[in-house]
C-alpha cells in the first residue's frame, strides 16, 4: 500500500501528471493499493473548484478519466483521496473521495462530513463551507481482502466517526489530507496514531507538503500505521510515497491480545 506525497497546484493537468509518474513508481514497486491525498488534482482558489468539479462515475470527466487510467495500466486499487464532486448547489460540490478498482470500475465513494472552518493564529483563515457540501454517511468498502473506511483530512479529529466505520466492520482507515503546517507540527502524528489505537486498525494518510497558492502551506507526512498505533512507513518533505505492507496477521494478532472492541458499552 503507498500513501502519496503531493504538491498540488492549481493546474489540474501537471497535477495529475504527478500522480501518474507517483502511482507508476508505487506500482513498480509492488503496491497493490494507491492513496492519492485530499486536493490531489487541484489546490488553487477555493472560488474555482466549482469549475472542475465532476458528476461521480463520469469516466469522460477529466480526474475521473485519469484514475481509471493508472488503475487499469499498473493493475492496482487508486483511491482519490478527495475531488470536487458536482451537487445540488452549483457553487458548493462535495469533497469526495473516490475508489477505482483494477478494471477502472468505481467501487466506492465518500463526501467529507467535516468540513474545516477555522481562524488560525498564525493568520490563515480558511472556510471550506463556503465552498464545499457536506456529506452525511460513512462509507466502508471492499478492497482486495480488507474492509476500508473512508475519511478525509479534518475528519480526524472527530472519532465518532471511526468507531462508526468500525462497526462498519473497517480494518483500514484511509485519511487523505490537506493539513496545515500550523496544525500538523503538533496534530498529524497524535491524531492519526490515536485513531489507529482506539480503531484497532491499520491507518494509511496519504498528505499534501509544501506551499499552495494564495500563501497556504501543508504539513506532508504521508504515513502508514498499524493498529498498535506504530508508524511503520513516512515521508519526507517533498513529493514521494510512504510504501508498507498491509498484514491480517498483525491486525487479528492486536486485536486478539488487546481485545477493546469487544469491551465497549457505549
Amino acid at each position: 500500500m503507498a500513501a502519496v506525497q503531493l504538491s498540488s497546484q492549481s493546474r489540474v493537468g501537471e497535477n495529475l501528471a504527478t500522480c501518474a509518474e507517483l502511482c507508476a513508481a508505487a506500482a513498480t514497486r509492488g503496491a497493490k493499493l494507491v492513496v492519492l491525498p485530499e486536493n490531489f488534482a487541484f489546490m488553487g482558489p477555493e472560488s474555482e473548484r466549482s469549475s472542475h468539479a465532476e458528476v461521480l462515475g463520469d469516466f469522460d470527466a477529466p480526474i475521473q478519466r485519469a484514475l481509471a487510467s493508472l488503475a487499469r495500466r499498473h493493475s492496482v486499487f487508486v483511491v482519490g483521496g478527495g475531488m470536487p464532486e458536482r451537487s445540488e448547489n452549483a457553487e458548493r460540490p462535495f469533497n469526495t473521495s473516490i475508489v477505482i478498482d483494477p478494471s477502472g470500475a468505481l467501487v466506492g465513494s465518500y463526501r467529507k462530513i467535516h468540513l474545516f472552518d477555522v481562524d488560525l493564529v498564525d493568520g490563515t483563515t480558511l472556510r471550506e463551507s463556503a465552498s464545499t457540501t457536506s456529506g452525511g454517511a460513512p462509507a466502508v468498502v471492499r478492497i482486495a481482502d480488507f474492509s476500508v473506511g473512508l475519511s478525509i483530512c479534518y475528519d480526524m479529529r472527530f472519532p465518532e466517526l471511526y468507531r462508526a466505520l468500525v462497526r462498519l466492520g473497517a480494518e483500514i482507515l484511509l485519511a487523505p489530507s490537506a493539513f496545515t503546517l500550523h496544525t500538523g507540527k503538533d496534530h498529524w502524528h497524535v491524531l492519526l496514531r490515536a485513531r489507529a489505537i482506539e480503531s484497532q486498525c491499520y491507518v494509511v494518510a496519504a498528505a499534501q507538503w509544501g506551499k499552495h497558492p494564495l500563501g497556504r502551506t501543508t504539513y506532508g507526512h504521508a504515513l502508514v500505521a498499524d493498529p498498535w498505533g506504530t508508524v511503520i512507513a513516512e515521508c519526507s518533505d517533498g513529493r514521494g510515497f510512504a510504501l508498507a505492507t498491509i498484514d491480517a496477521g498483525r491486525l487479528t494478532s492486536v486485536r486478539a491480545s488487546l481485545p477493546s472492541l469487544e469491551h465497549r458499552r457505549l
